[in-house]
């Protein structure tokens, strides 16, 4: 058995009396009071998350000139400085190696953040396309993260860091001097609230994350109620939702690809849009408080038509949810879906995304 890599917050985590689990090749907490009461903090105020197992890629170098600018689904160069974006590494089939977001922090210097489980293959990937042609260093060892999401993340921060914090757009970051030190603030996140990634020295976090909890609007969450906030957004969790014989556009995340310009994977793509899809990605609700888990199968008029890849019962909501692959004759909105495994079988109906509408992401 790999040994687990562990966060610099793992006392923490266990001082907190916090049930820890492996995800990603990592110890990490899943929960600390429970998951619904952690999930429902976030959507009210704010919830702090250990997210250091995700991986940090730093490049330095021409971003054209290197080849960077055409690894990925997107161009790194159009980026702003003091942007971000999200998309795709592709391997040649279109499939998905990671989904990622690129930070834009100089004319020639750019994070990738990735995610944990990949996080290692992707800087092989990377580095073999690049050969040598400008720096790329794998970071995720000496740099902390944390996320800070919920509707009061920005007052929190705001108490602590100063009024720019306000000026922050979405999918933007600035620097701030926090504790002494240069915390990267991002306003991004994973769970369809106001929210900010803060990327810290990885020595200073626990001071950091003990000061933000501190703060009576601040609790801390585990990896159990970030999954079932991302799921009621409809976003994809990797190794579930997307993996690599998964193409963009089967997931229905084709606006994350920029087809004018070339990219690995491209190629197949195109074929893929020409030859048509054999199946898509769908949401749907169940008509009960029951959970759709992972590989149930779906059926449509007694007819096996695909599998779900992620489910949960959303406290939101009031019912079970869920997102999978069928045959794109099953995926139409309003489609009567049944997810059955064993004895169980649940009433199911295809909806539009996101399942949950009244966050505060934008605000």
């Amino acid at each position: 058995m790999e040994e687990l890599k562990k966060t610099p917050l793992v006392q923490q985590h266990e001082r907190l009396g916090a049930q820890m689990a492996p995800f990603g090749g990592w110890l990490m907490p899943i929960q600390y009071e429970s998951i619904l009461a952690e999930h429902r903090w976030c959507r009210e105020s704010a919830a702090l998350f250990d997210t250091s197992h995700m991986g940090e890629l730093l490049f330095s170098g021409d971003l054209v000139g290197s080849g960077m600018d055409s690894l990925f689904t997107f161009r790194i160069s159009s980026i702003a400085i003091g942007r971000c974006r999200y998309g795709f590494l592709l391997n040649d089939a279109g499939g998905v190696v990671d989904d990622l977001t690129v930070y834009r922090l100089s004319e020639d210097e750019a994070m990738i953040v990735v995610n944990a489980g990949p996080a290692d293959k992707d800087f092989s990937v990377l580095e073999a396309a690049l050969a040598g042609r400008g720096l790329l260093e794998n970071a995720t060892g000496r740099t902390g993260k944390l996320d800070l999401q919920g509707p009061r993340s920005r007052e929190v921060l705001t108490a602590l860091a100063g009024p720019e914090i306000g000026e922050i757009p979405f999918f933007g970051f600035r620097r701030f001097n926090v504790l002494g030190a240069q915390v990267l603030v991002s306003r991004t996140g994973y769970t369809g609230e106001l929210g900010y990634e803060l990327y810290f020295e990885k020595d200073r976090l626990q001071e950091l994350w003990q000061r933000l909890l501190a703060d009576d609007r601040v609790r801390p969450a585990g990896l159990g109620a970030r999954d079932l906030l991302r799921l009621e957004m409809g976003y994809s969790l990797y190794g579930n939702d997307l993996d690599e014989s998964t193409t963009p556009l089967e997931a229905g995340l084709e606006r994350f690809v920029d087809f004018s310009r070339g990219f690995i994977g491209r190629e197949a793509l195109l074929s893929q849009q020409s030859k048509g899809l054999s199946r898509v990605r769908v949401a749907f609700r169940v008509s009960s408080r029951r959970t759709p888990r992972h590989g149930y199968r779906i059926f449509h008029q007694g007819e096996p038509v695909g599998e779900v890849t992620s489910g949960a019962f959303s406290p939101m909501l009031g019912c079970g949810i869920g997102l999978g692959y069928v045959r794109p004759s099953a995926a139409a909105c309003g489609t009567l879906l049944e997810i059955r495994h064993e004895a169980v079988v649940l009433e199911a109906t295809v909806v539009e995304l996101p399942f949950y509408r009244q966050g505060s992401l934008r605000v």
